[in-house]
């Protein structure tokens, strides 16, 4: 692969990274309910997928959707599950305590990619899954969390599925997943749509949904999937881990909201994302020591 594509590939998922981080600080400034939210998000988001599906594949789209099967359905599900308790779980608690634990799905990937598909689990995996479990747990027992408990448990099914999606994607390599998150953003319109009011977002913050729908979720997505197939996998994860860092700094910083992280979830966001990145740098280093020679 020559260097101008890795560039390409590293500057893409790092993109995908730090426009995905902006997502708490949108919904902060958006006084509409957190269904009203999903569903314009899904609009916006499943527009922006749609054009970029009929550019890059035209009449070949259908077909694209039609090939997903149940593996591409699971990924839709767990996409707009972990999206539509993404804009919930920030009613009930911090940015920071949400994309902490989010931060910990690749190692619960790994557990289950263990589990179902029969991976190696090494003793770094097992170790860094340990160490982000207490960190984990610091984060979400910390009293200055600022969260109830339905905020901490969303913020878990967000990681949960993520870590699914993930497994999922591995077990269905074959299948290209552009259009289950495209379906995710139909399940939000559907889900919103149900139990929101649509109509009763004024411009400013029509705008607002634009921007979280259109360009942290859809675009985050075309940047991510386009540019992970141009890096390695374990370097992709570590790219990725600049949304965890980023997105608590956001509102912390913004003049209107420093919305504060807490001491506890700094110190277990900073155990998770270390162990994250344990055990990836560990992998990366025994695919290159067990990697074939290039003759």
């Amino acid at each position: 692969m020559s260097w101008s594509l890795h560039a390409r590939g590293v500057a893409m998922v790092a993109g995908a990274a730090i426009v995905w981080s902006t997502g708490g600080l949108i919904v902060r400034h958006v006084e509409a309910d957190a269904w009203t939210i999903v569903f314009w998000r899904g609009c916006f988001a499943s527009l922006t997928l749609l054009l970029y599906l009929a550019v890059r594949d035209g009449r070949n789209m259908l077909a694209l959707f039609r090939g997903l099967g149940w593996g591409g359905l699971g990924v839709a599900i767990c996409f707009g599950t972990a999206s539509t308790s993404f804009v919930i779980a920030l009613q009930h608690t911090s940015v920071a305590t949400i994309l902490f634990v989010q931060s910990a799905a690749p190692l619960v990937a790994g557990v289950l990619a263990w589990l179902w598909l029969g991976e190696r689990m090494t003793w770094v995996r097992a170790s860094a899954m340990l160490m982000a479990l207490v960190g984990v747990g610091i984060t979400v027992h910390g009293e200055d969390t600022g969260g109830d408990f339905l905020g901490i448990a969303l913020s878990l099914v967000i990681m949960i599925c993520f870590a699914l999606a993930t497994v999922l994607v591995r077990r269905f390599s074959h299948v290209r997943m552009t259009p289950a998150t495209c379906l995710s953003a139909f399940w939000l319109i559907a889900v919103g749509g149900t139990f929101g009011t649509p109509t009763s977002v004024d411009g400013t913050e029509l705008a607002l949904l634009f921007l979280f729908g259109a360009c942290q979720l859809g675009i985050g997505f075309i940047l991510f999937t386009t540019g992970a197939r141009l890096i390695p996998a374990g370097e992709a994860i570590l790219l990725s881990l600049l949304e965890s860092i980023l997105a608590p700094i956001w509102v912390w910083v913004w003049p209107t909201l420093h919305e504060h992280p807490g001491d506890h979830a700094l110190i277990g966001g900073a155990l998770v994302i270390a162990a994250v990145i344990w055990n990836t740098v560990a992998e990366m280093g025994q695919s290159k020591r067990i990697a074939p020679p290039v003759e």
